[in-house]
């Protein structure tokens, strides 16, 4: 197809753009703010491709503004914001934008759990709120990571590669996983698979780095919390969801677990209020992928997707 036209529905780096500019006529929203429905789905209606962001729903209603969509590029490498089985009925290719930032989302849940161990985010607080302190000997105690084991839920390649980071701390590593990873992966990591519960049982830490879907929603409940360790550190860098917020409240303020890190959460941008005032808990808004390098990967990989699908040699990374 020659010239198609694309819609970008969210502000995106602009060498994202550019590629996109190579095969089409774009349409690109600038505004930091997302993008009303309204001008949307004006653009929509004689859209080609569409290159959307997680914040971006499509649905019913987003398809049947786009009556001649062939593409949904998605910026991210989960999809739970698109209903893949609806494309797919209507002819409509997603892609998504996995690999690209892998190392970025490693490296910011190894900060969170060295933040959570080392109760950096209550030391900063003193510090900014000006209360009176000095130096002492059990002044803020935290933990240590050497010798201590890292369970983690998803053994895809970011949580391979926080089980390399880990590992570089001297922690041991199990994971819970639908298969298990490659041999050589395996020996690689001195990695061993074993069964949910037993992950929850016996973790200093426990990372969850699984895609979000039906199978893993509430994954972390009351039962899952209650089975942790009473010392146990909860990390979540994969999707809100997949951890029942009320029960994780419940769980830190009773003792049930020792702290939680979260990058992400159920009702985002929402945060549960019971959360906020806790200081085992360690919250930052949804900054996995976000460096410039990573972004901007994200951006390319998903414009390269559309040029791909409409160039002939399809898409790089299309979602089965």
């Amino acid at each position: 197809m020659t010239n198609p036209r694309i819609v970008v529905t969210g502000k995106i780096p602009e060498p994202g753009v550019e590629v996109l500019n190579t095969i089409g006529e774009v349409w690109a929203w600038t505004d930091d703010e997302p993008i009303p429905h309204d001008i949307r789905d004006e653009r929509l209606a004689t859209a080609d491709a569409a290159v959307t962001l997680l914040t971006d729903t499509v649905d019913e209603a987003f398809l049947d503004a786009a009556p001649q969509l062939k593409i949904v590029a998605n910026v991210a490498v989960g999809y739970n914001n698109i209903d893949v089985g609806l494309c797919q009925a209507r002819g409509v290719t997603v892609t998504n934008t996995p690999g690209v930032l892998t190392d970025a989302t490693a490296d910011l849940a190894m900060g969170l759990l060295l933040m959570v161990t080392r109760r950096l985010g209550e030391g900063e607080r003193l510090i900014r709120s000006e209360t009176p302190w000095k130096w002492g000997m059990f002044m803020m105690l935290g933990t240590g990571l050497q010798g201590r084991q890292l369970g983690i839920i998803g053994m895809g390649g970011i949580g391979q590669a926080l089980a390399q980071r880990a590992r570089a701390f001297g922690m041991q590593i199990v994971y819970h996983n639908r298969s298990a990873v490659a041999p050589d992966i395996e020996a690689a990591l001195d990695a061993r698979r074993c069964n949910l519960d037993e992950l929850l049982a016996t973790s200093d830490v426990v990372s969850l780095n699984c895609p979000y879907s039906e199978e893993t929603h509430h994954l972390i409940d009351a039962y899952a919390l209650s089975a942790m360790r009473n010392d146990a550190v909860l990390v979540n860098t994969a999707r809100g969801p997949i951890v029942d917020e009320g029960a994780l409240v419940e769980a830190l303020s009773n003792g049930e677990i020792g702290a939680v890190a979260l990058d992400v959460f159920e009702h985002e941008p929402k945060v549960h209020p019971g959360l906020l005032g806790l200081d085992n808990a360690v919250l930052v808004p949804h900054l996995g992928s976000a460096t410039v390098e990573t972004r901007t990967a994200m951006a390319t990989l998903a414009a390269r997707n559309v040029v791909g699908f409409f160039g002939g040699s399809g898409p790089a990374t299309p979602v089965t």
